[in-house]
């Protein structure tokens, strides 16, 4: 598995001063944060502090009210709707709790997919879809439907459907959250092993073992701001 890592640990995320608002509801109040290449930052906090908003604003998933949300070097306030799903698309790779995986298609085609939306060639797309699957273990189940699958090989095809455009950033919400204990600590393994090799992370999550196992740097969210940060040492 290759990963882009460059020669400098440039900026991947930077948010300055980011407010989000819903109605009366402040879920962001002012936020900055940096990551930089390389990087593996876990974000906690408790529910309703902001973490979730955080993600979203750096998938492009949802809209600041005011500030910066720059991402591999693009304002994401500058793009239209077609302009944040291809960077989507292109840029950042998502893992999610409950996988996200579409039930009608086989595993290999879940993975292709994600490919083939960025314009890359059927074949192409499964060629790497099939080598990907094969890296995390998972080949042998490529014609499977994800509801064959245990909740781990679930989480590896995620993961492989994720990696599929070599995403400058990976974000992951609670990916361990409805795994079993081995499954967890499986997934804990694979993103311990792709930030080894230069992948870009950005984990939310509840569970302070999965944080300080595979993040390198703890960004603790309170009332819609970064309350504190702390550096981790790895505890794999």
């Amino acid at each position: 598995m290759t990963i882009d890592q460059g020669g400098e640990r440039h900026v991947v995320v930077r948010l300055d001063g980011v407010h989000k608002e819903y109605g009366d509801t402040k879920a962001l109040d002012g936020l900055s944060l940096e990551i930089r290449a390389g990087e593996a930052v876990a974000v906690m906090g408790p529910s309703g502090c902001g973490k979730s908003t955080l993600l979203n604003m750096v998938a492009g998933l949802d809209r600041p009210t005011s500030g910066l949300v720059e991402v591999h070097g693009q304002d994401l306030g500058r793009l239209n709707e077609t302009g944040l799903a291809l960077f989507r698309r292109r840029s950042v790779g998502m893992i999610f709790q409950f996988f996200n995986l579409i039930d009608d298609l086989p595993v290999l085609d879940n993975v292709a997919l994600a490919a083939q939306l960025t314009g890359t060639p059927a074949r192409q797309a499964r060629r790497r879809a099939l080598e990907l699957l094969d890296e995390l273990g998972v080949a042998a189940r490529r014609n499977n439907h994800p509801a064959t699958l245990s909740g781990g090989e679930r989480q590896r095809v995620a993961v492989a459907r994720a990696l599929m455009n070599r995403p400058a950033l990976l974000l992951a919400d609670e990916p361990t959250g409805a795994l079993d204990r081995r499954s967890g600590e499986q997934v804990m393994d694979l993103l311990i092993d792709l930030n080894q090799i230069g992948q870009t992370l950005l984990i939310v999550t509840h569970d302070r073992e999965l944080a300080t196992r595979c993040a390198g740097r703890l960004v603790e969210v309170a009332d819609g701001r970064v309350a504190r940060e702390s550096a981790l040492e790895a505890t794999a």
